[in-house]
Formats: structure tokens, C-alpha cells, sequence
């Protein structure tokens, strides 16, 4: 369900992926990455096949729901041994600076927590700003550079990781 008409409430819940859900994600994600770098390999891989990337190896994908419908996503990748990735996050614009991102990544934190994980990890672009203010507001520290790992995305620029 598109959330163009979506007016902004208070009520979100966040639950973990449904089968229907890909269009959302999608939708949710390419909104962001377009209007701020463009489309990537490894975008595409991910988006288009969800469940095979993100699912099966063990992940989960999390969905913000308001009345409207999916309004933002985060998914937790697994990395190694008690640790994922927080990837492909999103928030819908109309719904961006509610706290709808700080619900998702909250939930997506507690979520490693109650499955053992020792670390999140997640890279993003000094770009967003906004962004980075709410991964250090919950706990994640920049990783220094000698101990980044390269990246599959050219826009990656800021690693974070917070141990749990």
C-alpha cells in the first residue's frame, strides 16, 4: 500500500516481515537512495530478492506500520557469529523527523539482543547527517579506519558498529 495520502500520526508499530511486504521495502528504499546517491549493484541484488538476501541466511527485515501502511524499514542482516548488519533502513519523507526511524532501530536492536548478538554493525554516508545523529544517539561508534572493511557501496563513507 503507497503512503503518499498518509497523514503523519503517532500510532506506529513495528513488526517483522510479511510475505506482501517486497513492494514496500522497495519502494521505501529506492525513494531514499535516488534522491541521495543512486541505485547500486548490491541495492538491486537486495531489493530485488529480499527473502534470498536478507531472510534465508538468518536475518530478519522489520516494517513500521502506520494506519496507512508501511511507512519505514530496517533490515538486520547477519555478518558472522553473533553479528548483524543494520541495512537498508528507511523512512518514508512524510514521515521522517517523528521518531519513526529511532522506533525502528530500537526494535531492530532489541531484536540482536533477544537472538545473543554481541554486534551490529551498519555503514551509511557522512552525508546524513540526521542519520548518524540517531546510530550515535543509541549507542554506535564510529569504527576507525584501519578497521573498516570495504564496502560494496561506493557511497559508504561512515562505519558504525555498537557492541551489545
Amino acid at each position: 500500500m503507497r503512503n503518499d495520502s498518509c497523514v503523519p500520526v503517532t500510532v506506529i508499530s513495528v513488526r517483522p516481515f510479511h510475505d506482501g511486504d517486497e513492494a514496500a521495502f522497495r519502494r521505501l528504499n529506492e525513494e531514499w537512495i535516488e534522491k541521495h546517491f543512486g541505485m547500486e549493484e548490491k541495492d538491486r541484488l537486495t531489493l530485488n530478492d529480499p527473502a534470498g538476501q536478507i531472510l534465508k541466511p538468518g536475518g530478519q527485515i522489520l516494517i513500521a506500520v502506520a494506519e496507512c501502511g508501511p511507512v519505514g524499514c530496517c533490515a538486520l542482516v547477519p555478518t558472522g557469529a553473533g553479528a548483524f548488519e543494520i541495512a537498508k533502513m528507511a523512512v518514508a519523507e512524510n514521515y521522517r523527523g517523528q521518531g519513526v526511524g529511532r522506533k525502528i532501530l530500537d526494535y531492530a536492536i532489541a531484536q540482536a539482543r533477544a537472538w545473543g548478538a554481541n554486534r551490529l554493525y551498519l555503514e551509511t554516508n557522512s552525508r546524513l547527517a540526521n542519520a548518524i545523529h540517531l546510530y550515535e544517539s543509541v549507542g554506535f561508534r564510529h569504527i576507525p579506519p584501519e578497521r573498516v572493511t570495504p564496502s560494496p557501496y561506493a557511497r559508504a563513507d561512515v562505519f558504525m558498529e555498537m557492541l551489545l
